[in-house]
């Protein structure tokens, strides 16, 4: 992957610790991996062991697109972690490799097509008008987060899956447990357990369904024998889990907004620069705590000029990929105006999130909705005032108190 002279000296392991960061800081943790080099040995606070941190784009890049580094490896095996509990279910696509990975995501692909997200657009630009009529009836002050940064994107993923209204707050609450690390892994485990039980039902329901959301795919593919029941409710559990990924991302994204008011005030006299905008927020913003999910090496491959052996545990980081300077100029200030702006915040490879296009029309959505109905928003305590969540695998505000 690299033409540089291969080390035979491994780098120490650094312990990277389960860090509770507010606002939109950058891991220091991070920073300084980044400093010491391109590839470097990491062990996180739970699981088994040491694991390489890739960290440079093009290698971070080069290792998601590679088949010699398994998903499905990982399976059964106490690999150095953040989460004190192990996240995917048992035939879960995001640890399946090629081509079952292929099989897999084809059978809800058509949900997550421009053309699938755009079926649902005006349903959810209604849903989010009707939160924000109540914000401007309730008046100021409001929370952010619980009008419209949770049960949006709530709204929104549920109506994508096929989950039935009534479902989709305890669907909430499974979630948030499942991506905490502060309720130990006993309690994420159960809630892990109780979603599973909950898609089980609706993929069997969904059996010979015609319906184009996600549940009804998954019991149609079941039912023609392209699936196996396993298979859809891993799917079903980690599309949903992702799905809701979208009120933290979101939360970092308008708390960023708000303490930077020249860039509020660009989205309300640019319309036009909006889309660009949010992919730039996209790439800026520390979308995940430390790193995600790991991979495991089929056989001795050499990545930024160190040999990974066989059998070898690897995370790649996003994070720092998107702010190499080689391919991000100034990566740490917020450009407008950046294109080509090739940012890896979903992924990249196999694996690339399913839901990235849905994801970005959601952040779409409410930055438009919020900068043109709004145009006063802002914070209504200090930056320093807003409280984080606590444990949380994917950073974002608990609450964010905003007045206009």
């Amino acid at each position: 992957m690299t033409d540089e002279t291969t080390t035979t000296t491994l780098p120490p392991v650094r312990f990277w610790p389960a860090l509770d960061l507010t606002a939109v800081d950058f891991d220091p943790v991070l920073a300084e991996l980044m400093r010491e080099g391109p590839v470097n040995r990491i062990r996180l606070p739970n699981g088994e062991g040491w694991a390489w941190l890739v960290t440079r784009y093009d290698d971070v890049r080069a290792v998601t697109n590679d088949a010699r580094f398994s998903r499905a490896e990982v399976v059964g095996r106490q690999v150095t972690r953040l989460a004190p509990h192990f996240i995917p279910v048992p035939g879960a696509v995001g640890f399946a490799d090629p081509p079952d990975h292929t099989r897999l995501r084809r059978a809800v692909t058509a949900a997550f097509t421009a053309r699938g997200v755009q079926r649902i657009r005006e349903h959810a630009q209604r849903t989010l008008d009707a939160m924000v009529d109540g914000l401007l009836r309730d008046g100021p002050p409001a929370d952010l987060t619980e009008r419209v940064l949770v049960p949006f994107p709530i709204a929104v993923i549920c109506e994508v899956m096929g989950v039935p209204a009534q479902d989709r707050e305890r669907m909430h609450t499974w979630t948030q447990l499942i991506l905490s690390s502060s309720n130990g892994a006993e309690v994420s485990e159960r809630a892990k357990d109780a979603m599973v039980a909950q898609f089980t039902a609706l993929v069997r329901a969904g059996r010979g369904s015609t319906s184009e959301d996600v549940v009804g795919l998954l019991g149609a593919a079941v039912g023609r024998g392209e699936l196996s029941e396993e298979e859809a409710v891993g799917l079903a559990v980690l599309v949903q889990i992702g799905g809701e990924a979208v009120t933290n991302n979101t939360g970092q994204l308008f708390y960023l907004l708000l303490t930077r008011p020249e860039l509020w005030r660009r989205l309300r006299e640019e319309p036009a620069v909006r889309s660009q905008a949010i992919d730039e927020l996209i790439r800026y913003i520390p979308h995940r705590s430390a790193v995600g999910l790991s991979r495991i090496a089929l056989e001795d491959v050499e990545v930024g000029g160190v040999l990974i052996r066989r059998g070898e545990p690897v995370y790649v980081s996003y994070l720092a990929a998107n702010r190499d300077p080689e391919v991000f100029p100034e990566p740490d200030r917020i450009d407008f105006d950046r294109s080509p702006n090739p940012h890896v915040s979903f992924g990249h490879g196999p694996h690339y999130c399913v839901g990235g296009i849905l994801a970005k029309m959601e952040a779409e959505l409410m930055v438009s909705t919020l900068v043109d109905r709004l145009p006063g928003l802002r914070l209504a305590v200090p930056p320093d005032e807003v409280p984080w969540r606590k444990g949380a695998l994917i950073r974002g505000p608990e609450a964010l108190p905003v007045t206009w």
